[in-house]
């Protein structure tokens, strides 16, 4: 059967509808109408074969929610509910109707289960699949998560096992552990790049140095070194004050040092984890 534009936009159909979302797929753009107590968050995450994901390695339904749960996890990390998504995707030929079916139908269930609409998007073609997924999302104001805030005494957390990519069947967004993060964490991010790297990034935004502990929290199957280095955990790293008491596993402290500098078992960390570009 041949694809036309129409008919694929027509089969992706509506989901639950966020609040605040007044006109969803169907015309030129969505109407959004927020309220004045919120602050919106913003996030967008490419997804493209041979980068992210090779498709032999998986059906089109588990495409569909990695690729949404990726730009979710960055609303997690910022505390925030997410409202609507705009999906972007270009089909290369050997995506036909039965595929493009799978992926939406793997991307709504997400979509259902955190309550995000599917506003709407774009479709293209191209010679390999590439999808942007955009997503709105909301805190209240002045409330949003971030990372450049750890203070040097704070305690470092992660919010579940850490292993990469290798090791992860599933990416879970942790939108419910970083809402409760408002108002008792300091600083939060979530780890895409690999916890090394990431920490990095924490600690040089915020000013301060970071000592990690022995017993990392590690995936079943997984190696330190991946657990250290490789991307795609999609857990949520973040600092809260030693007296606070926040969900996940303490994994080291905030200190006082060379703004990114990172010491493990007493040795400088190099930041190794996934940069696009260094590779």
């Amino acid at each position: 059967m041949v694809l036309s534009e129409d008919a694929l936009i027509a089969r992706i159909g509506a989901t639950a509808r966020a609040r605040g979302l007044v006109k969803g797929i169907g015309d030129d753009c969505a109407i959004y109408r927020p309220r004045t107590s919120e602050d919106l968050l913003f996030t967008t995450d490419f997804f493209i074969e041979d980068v992210h994901f090779r498709r032999r390695e998986h059906d089109a339904a588990s495409l569909g929610r990695w690729a949404l749960a990726r730009s979710l996890s960055d609303i997690a990390a910022m505390g925030g509910t997410p409202r609507f998504c705009l999906v972007s995707l270009a089909l290369p030929a050997w995506a036909d109707e039965k595929w493009f079916a799978g992926f939406y139908r793997g991307l709504k269930k997400v979509a259902a289960e955190t309550g995000t609409a599917v506003a709407g998007g774009d479709l293209s073609h191209a010679g390999k699949l590439v999808c942007d997924v955009m997503v709105c999302g909301s805190v209240a104001k002045g409330n949003a998560l971030r990372r450049d805030c750890a203070k040097v005494g704070d305690a470092i957390y992660v919010s579940g096992p850490l292993g990469g990519w290798r090791n992860r069947q599933e990416i879970v967004p942790r939108l419910d552990i970083g809402r409760k993060l408002i108002g008792k964490a300091t600083a939060c991010m979530d780890i895409s790049d690999g916890l090394s790297l990431d920490l990095h990034r924490m600690t040089k935004a915020s000013g301060t140095g970071a000592v990690l502990d022995r017993g990392l929290p590690v995936l079943e199957g997984a190696t330190l070194d991946q657990a250290l280095h490789d991307g795609e955990d999609y857990e949520l790293l973040y600092t809260a004050p030693p007296r606070v008491r926040v969900p996940g596993h303490r994994i080291g402290t905030i200190v006082k040092d060379r703004p990114g500098r990172v010491t493990f078992m007493g040795l400088p960390l190099k930041p190794l984890g996934y940069d696009h570009f260094r590779r």
